[in-house]
């Protein structure tokens, strides 16, 4: 059990039943990443969490998964084409650690795609450097308060 003392839900607004965002190009950062066990054991994945800093879903969520450790030499390519995607949209070529990935801006291709159950769900398809509005690139902030929260 969990000690809920000060918990009112008077108090806070309830979590929607989210619908999958539209296909689209969204500009996101990287709020999260993890490295996990794969369901059956034998690889691991890295968990990115994107979150839309733009437009009208600006604050949604979006998870990729990249399986870095697998049996099967393809998924490693593929997983690996995809990191290097990712660190050239954000300018860092060598991370030593995924969190070096985080709260920088880049542009996420984001599908629909329907799943075994018959549920539609969001996969991200590309990643892009995001550009300005004179398509010069703009340049890292140093700062490390994420973008949504400045």
């Amino acid at each position: 059990m969990a000690n809920l003392t000060g918990f009112n839900a008077h108090e806070v607004e309830p979590s929607a039943d989210f619908e999958p965002l539209p296909a689209a190009k969204y500009v996101a950062v990287v709020t999260a990443s993890e490295m996990k066990p794969t369901k059956n054991g034998n690889g691991s994945y890295l968990e990115l969490t994107f979150q839309v800093i733009e437009g009208p879903h600006k604050g949604r969520l979006v998870w990729e998964r990249l399986n870095l450790d697998n049996p099967n030499p393809l998924t490693v390519k593929i997983a690996r084409s995809e990191l290097s995607a990712i660190c050239r949209a954000v300018g860092v070529m060598q991370p030593k650690d995924s969190c070096e990935l985080h709260n920088l801006p880049l542009v996420i291709s984001v599908k629909q795609k329907t799943d075994a159950d018959g549920e539609l769900r969001n996969e991200v398809r590309g990643y892009a450097k995001r550009e300005t509005a004179n398509g010069a690139k703009p340049a890292q902030n140093p700062n490390p308060t994420p973008p949504w929260r400045r």
